[in-house]
């Protein structure tokens, strides 16, 4: 057990937070972070996250529990002797400094000599392949530019910690997703451990080694990205992680590792079980748009299929992204792949749909 416990680099234990001495806004936290483990925090505005992420760093303090730095209880440490790199949404650079003033200030601060102070602050921002902007001033940056700097200055002095809020928010698509990869391949080059917020979904399933998704102060679900796509373990996180098709029902059966839900609808699907266990529970069915076949000749023989009318087909590149009617439901979404021989959908047309039992999950109602 002892073991078990230095592996954590990072610990929260039973921790919560509360602002006004009466509602936790983060409630019983228990988190282990490996070493250099890449894990982001998400979830919707007011659900804890950032909380977590500013406990960490030193700015909120814990109202109960223990936070550990490698073992070590860091509550009463003030955030400038944590050793934590920071990178925020809105940069925080000093506009009245150079860049390398900027890159050189945490390392004054932690007393490093000059010629030192250079030569780390050289290596920051050949990291982050800004080394010609050295004797610029934020203004004269774009937004980009900045968002590198801001990176290079929370690495300069060599965190083994690094914490990131919602750092790519402010960038255009195709830069924020180039930031992305970016930022997830320096962190693995360096073995850093990286804890970071976002919102964005298609970030944290891009970047993370892991995600914990947070709703109302609780951590929902932390996994891998792929099986938090693929298996979530409630009906928030199936909603909040991806598209995903809901039908509302009620539990007929369970047999084999299968449930026979009735749908409001008055058809009857096989589903996968996940938080449901016993006939007559209402469920929430959930089937992510990918999965759906109209194909015939790529379903199980026996797997139930429901009847569809198309209402919109929409050509979005890639991918064909078709809205049906299907059991009641006016919005249930399914995607094919662009491909030569794949079928563009009218509206209007009746269609026959199903999918694979597994891929389907009864989950909470």
């Amino acid at each position: 057990m002892a073991e078990a416990q230095t592996k954590a680099f990072v610990e929260f234990q039973r921790v919560q937070k509360s602002y006004d001495g009466e509602v936790l806004v983060v409630k019983d936290l228990n988190l282990a972070i490996p070493r250099g483990e890449f894990l982001t925090m998400l979830g919707p505005s007011g659900s804890g996250k950032t909380t977590c992420l500013m406990m960490l760093a030193g700015f909120e303090t814990a109202t109960h529990g223990e936070i550990l730095l490698d073992g070590k209880p860091i509550n009463n440490i003030p955030p400038h002797k944590r050793g934590i790199g920071m990178v925020f949404q809105n940069y925080a650079l000093f506009p009245h400094m150079t860049v390398g003033e900027n890159l050189s200030f945490p390392l004054e601060v932690r007393k490093f000599g000059k010629s030192e102070r250079e030569a780390k602050a050289k290596r920051a921002l050949d990291m982050v392949e800004m080394g010609d902007f050295i004797t610029r001033r934020p203004a004269q940056l774009s937004g980009g530019q900045q968002q590198r700097i801001a990176l290079a200055r929370a690495l300069v002095f060599e965190p083994e910690l690094v914490l990131m809020d919602e750092p790519l928010g402010a960038l255009d698509k195709q830069l924020r997703e180039k930031m992305q990869f970016e930022i997830t391949d320096l962190a693995h080059k360096l073995g850093i451990t990286v804890v970071y917020v976002t919102h964005d979904q298609t970030e944290a399933l891009t970047m993370s080694d892991r995600v914990a998704v947070f709703n109302d102060g609780v951590i929902q679900q932390i996994a891998p990205p792929d099986e938090l796509y693929e298996s979530p373990e409630n009906s928030f996180v199936a909603q909040f992680i991806g598209e995903n098709n809901t039908l509302e029902g009620v539990v007929k059966e369970i047999k084999n590792g299968v449930a026979l839900v009735e749908l409001d609808s008055g058809d009857l699907i096989d589903c996968k079980p996940v938080n449901v266990t016993k006939p007559g529970e209402r469920t929430r069915v959930s089937i992510r748009p990918e999965r759906v076949e109209y194909n015939k000749d790529r379903l199980q023989k026996g797997v139930h299929t429901l009847q569809a009318e198309v209402l919109e087909f929409i050509y979005m590149g890639d991918i064909f992204r078709t809205r049906l009617r299907v059991a009641g439901n006016d919005e249930f979404i399914i995607k094919t792949r662009n491909a030569p021989d794949q079928v563009r959908l009218k509206p209007g047309t009746q269609i026959e749909i199903g999918w694979m039992p597994e891929d389907c999950r009864a989950l909470d109602a």
